[in-house]
C-alpha cells in the first residue's frame, strides 16, 4: 500500500478505553499533531473504537497506536471484539512477514501490551496485589540501550504507571522466536520478594510495546490532577502524599516530560523511516 497524496503518513489510533472517560486517546493525538509539525509531515488519523463497536483497522494504514484501557486484560478473552482485534494482529503481522512493503510498525500501550503478552504466551500476566499508581522509574536492560525508539532516554527513565495488571516471568524463548527483546523491567527493589514486572518489549522488528503510559503528557495530567474531582479520587484511593508527590515528578522536566517527548515521538520516526525507504 502506498501513503496518500502528498506523502500523507496514515496512521490508525486503536482505542481499547470501552468509551470510558481518560487522558490517554488525548495523549495520543496531541503527540501526533505535534510530530507532524516537527518533522513538517502531512498525517491523517482515524480512530477505531474496538471494544464497544467491534472495530479495527485494515491494511491501508502506514502506522498503527493500540491504546492503554481498563479492565481485566484476562477477562475479556474470546469475547468478539478480541478475535476482531487478534485477527488484525495477525494480519499486520502476515504482512510484515511477507514480502510486502512497505512494512507496517505497530506500538501497543499498556492494555494492548498486556493482551498482546497473553496472546502470544509471552509472559505471565496476572493480577498486581495492589494497583501501581503514580511515577516510577524504568530500568533499561542491554537491549534498551541498542533500541532507537529509547533513544535519549535516560537509565532509569520515569513513566506513568497505572494498572491492577502485570507481565511478569518473561517465556525468553517465545519471544527470541519472534525476533524480540525485553527492553526494560520495573525497579529493582531487591529487599522486596517479588518479581520485577517486564516494562516494554520489541516484540518483532515491526511491533514493540511498553506497560507503561508513554504518552502520558506531565504538564496536562498534572493539570488533571490538580481538579477537586480527580484529586479527591485519587486522596480517597492513594493518601495526599502520594497526590503531591504525583503532581511534583509530572513537572520534573528530566521524568515524564522527557519520556512523553522521546518514545512516541522516536516510534514515529522510526516507523516513517520505513516508508521513506520505500
Amino acid at each position: 500500500m502506498e501513503s496518500t497524496e502528498n506523502n500523507t503518513i496514515r496512521v490508525a489510533i486503536l482505542d481499547l478505553y470501552e468509551g470510558q472517560a481518560n487522558e490517554g486517546m488525548r495523549c495520543i493525538r496531541t503527540i501526533l499533531a505535534d510530530w507532524s509539525i516537527a518533522n513538517h509531515q502531512p498525517i491523517e488519523i482515524r480512530e477505531f473504537d474496538v471494544r464497544l463497536n467491534l472495530e479495527v483497522p485494515s491494511l491501508d494504514f502506514d502506522i498503527y497506536i493500540s491504546s492503554g484501557g481498563p479492565g481485566s486484560p484476562l477477562e475479556t478473552e474470546g469475547n468478539a471484539w478480541e478475535e476482531k482485534y487478534f485477527g488484525w494482529v495477525e494480519k499486520l503481522r502476515e504482512w510484515n512477514n511477507g514480502s510486502a512493503f512497505p512494512k507496517k510498525h505497530a506500538f501497543f500501550i499498556c492494555h494492548s501490551f498486556q493482551l498482546f503478552c497473553r496472546y502470544f504466551k509471552l509472559g505471565n500476566v496476572c493480577k498486581r496485589r495492589s494497583t501501581s499508581f503514580g511515577v516510577f522509574p524504568v530500568h533499561q536492560m542491554e537491549d534498551g540501550h541498542a533500541e532507537k525508539v529509547f533513544a535519549g532516554l535516560n537509565d532509569p527513565f520515569y513513566c506513568v504507571d497505572s494498572r491492577d495488571y502485570q507481565v511478569i516471568e518473561p517465556n525468553h524463548d517465545k519471544i527470541n522466536e519472534m525476533g524480540g527483546s525485553i527492553l526494560a523491567i520495573e525497579k529493582n527493589r531487591p529487599h522486596v520478594p517479588l518479581e520485577r514486572a517486564v516494562m516494554a518489549i520489541r516484540f518483532s522488528e515491526y511491533f514493540i510495546g511498553t506497560q507503561f503510559h508513554p504518552e502520558a503528557d506531565a504538564h496536562g495530567m498534572a493539570m488533571y490532577l490538580q481538579r477537586e474531582d480527580k484529586k479527591k479520587v485519587v486522596i480517597d484511593a492513594h493518601g495526599e502524599e502520594k497526590w503531591k508527590s504525583m503532581v511534583e515528578q509530572l513537572l520534573d522536566p528530566g521524568k515524564i516530560m522527557w519520556t512523553y517527548q522521546h518514545i512516541l515521538p522516536n516510534f514515529l520516526t522510526e516507523a516513517s523511516r520505513e516508508l521513506i525507504l520505500h
